[in-house]
């Protein structure tokens, strides 16, 4: 079953994971990992799991360092 995509921010999880978080950015995976790794967009680990808040992916959008390249 396809997960339903977000329409607007207020749709979106309190938490999401990185599969979650690259359709969003319009980025893949490996991409997202890269934002996390360099600290660019902040996450949890619980375990080897890595989780980012709503607020943080919020904060990244709004940095003047979001674009992707």
């Amino acid at each position: 079953m396809e997960k339903k995509r977000p329409t607007s921010f207020d749709d979106l999880p309190l938490i999401m994971t990185v599969e979650d978080l690259a359709p969003i950015l319009g980025v893949g995976k490996s991409t997202v990992y890269e934002l996390v790794r360099c600290g660019r967009i902040k996450s949890l680990r619980i375990g080897t799991q890595i989780r980012i808040l709503k607020q943080e992916l919020i904060q990244f959008l709004e940095s003047s360092d979001s674009q992707v390249s």
